[in-house]
């Protein structure tokens, strides 16, 4: 029996937007990371204990604390965050959405997986005598999983709606679906989306333990591929309905989304990808565009074995060999609950200025990947007019989000 489709989605404008990451600070970095030909990715510095891999770090966190009169919020995750906010006029975009529609009607929705736990790791490793945390590690607002989204609010002055999303690698594109929602019900009028994750011990040494890191920068879709990058990234969107004044002024926009959730196995995605299948069609469905019209798919692309593999058939099942394929996390590595927001960004620009990123490292294809998926993998970066493209992000335990981005001229009226 086919599944019933959702009906589609009145778009939403793309008012702003903005990322930090390895390449740098801010969206032309990481433009010009992607149109070139060498990673931002380096050999592990960041941790105390060996440990061999490369990840994508970005510089001088260390030393940019937060302003003083933030203190209490003071660690490397909000570091960045507030690194990010201050890009591309991002801070002053969201602040004047929060001036037009008031603090109570603007959302702020973030995701991450592991928020400012680095903070917290730090403090275990230098309790005082008496089993406590030491004094500058002792703020209740920093040992938090809300501790992102909340601090966002906190800096912009937002009083609406805010929530903190944690659904592993997907957690910052299921927000951009949170924003939908609450602005099609009259909740909110606009909504500041976005995600940030740092790297810290846990999730270095977790993914080590789970056999998933590579020792080599990653190859997606590679034969030989054999593990991920780990990175830190944070980014924003900040969307609104594209039927104000604001959003009929903007050339991009959000039109579709789709979620699922396998619930097939803790770590590893569904073997026949019928969750990431699904999200595909649903986020196809609210746009109200077939599989055809999609010109271009930044891809999950981990580079891990079955990662890959199973988003493969998947992409290869639903869409043409006409449409232009790639992972860019060769380039940026995985930035886990961050690489929502980051490779949406990413492919805002790639709508924006005309182009379609290919997929570094990826030397010898695996044949066992399919004929089709093979005539639809871009290789190299090139320029390429894009119309709509849609951005993957598959995370733990299947859980799935695809987002469907467009230019608004090309945007399909619904009624």
């Amino acid at each position: 029996m086919r599944r019933s489709r959702p009906e589609p989605m009145p778009p939403l404008a793309v008012v702003a937007f903005t990322a930090i990451s390895c390449a740098g600070p801010g969206a032309a970095a990481l433009s010009a990371l992607l149109r070139g030909t060498r990673t931002a990715l380096r050999e592990n510095d960041f941790t105390r204990q060996p440990l061999r891999s490369f990840i994508g770090r970005v510089e001088g966190l260390e030393d940019r604390p937060l302003p003083g009169h933030w203190s209490a919020w003071d660690c490397r995750n909000n570091r960045l965050a507030w690194l990010a906010l201050n890009q591309d006029g991002f801070l002053a975009a969201a602040r004047a959405a929060i001036a037009r529609h008031g603090p109570t009607r603007v959302a702020v929705l973030m995701g991450t997986s592991t928020s400012s736990i680095g903070a917290s790791e730090d403090a275990y490793t230098r309790l005082t005598s008496d089993g406590h945390f030491p004094p500058d590690l002792s703020q209740a607002e920093v040992h938090s999983p809300h501790s992102l989204g909340a601090f966002v609010a906190h800096a912009l002055g937002a009083a609406g709606p805010c929530m903190t999303v944690a659904t592993a690698c997907s957690s910052s594109a299921k927000v951009f679906a949170q924003a939908e929602r609450l602005i099609r019900c009259g909740l909110v009028d606009a909504a500041v989306v976005g995600g940030v994750d740092s790297l810290c011990n846990s999730v270095l040494f977790g993914f080590n333990s789970l056999g998933l890191m590579s020792s080599r920068v990653c190859r997606p879709f590679d034969a030989d591929r054999d593990g991920i990058n780990l990175a830190e990234a944070g980014g924003f969107v900040l969307l609104e309905s594209a039927s104000t004044p604001t959003g009929q002024r903007t050339a991009l926009q959000l039109v579709g989304h789709g979620e699922s959730s396998d619930a097939h196995h803790m770590s590893a995605p569904h073997p026949q990808g019928l969750g990431a299948r699904e999200a595909m069609l649903q986020a196809l469905s609210r746009a109200d565009i077939e599989p055809t019209q999609v010109d271009y798919i930044n891809l999950h692309g981990t580079a891990t074995p079955k990662n890959d593999e199973v988003e493969a058939r998947a992409v290869a099942d639903v869409f043409p060999t006409s449409t232009r394929v790639s992972s860019t996390k060769g380039w940026t590595g995985h930035a886990l609950g961050a690489a929502g927001v980051l490779e949406s960004v990413l492919t805002l620009l790639a709508l924006k200025e005309g182009w379609v990123p290919g997929t570094l490292h990826c030397q010898q294809p695996d044949p066992g990947l399919g004929e089709r998926f093979g005539h639809m993998l871009q290789h190299r970066t090139v320029d390429m007019p894009i119309k709509i493209a849609m951005s993957n992000s598959f995370g733990f335990g299947g859980n799935n989000c695809s987002l469907v981005f467009a230019r608004a001229a090309d945007a399909v009226p619904v009624p």
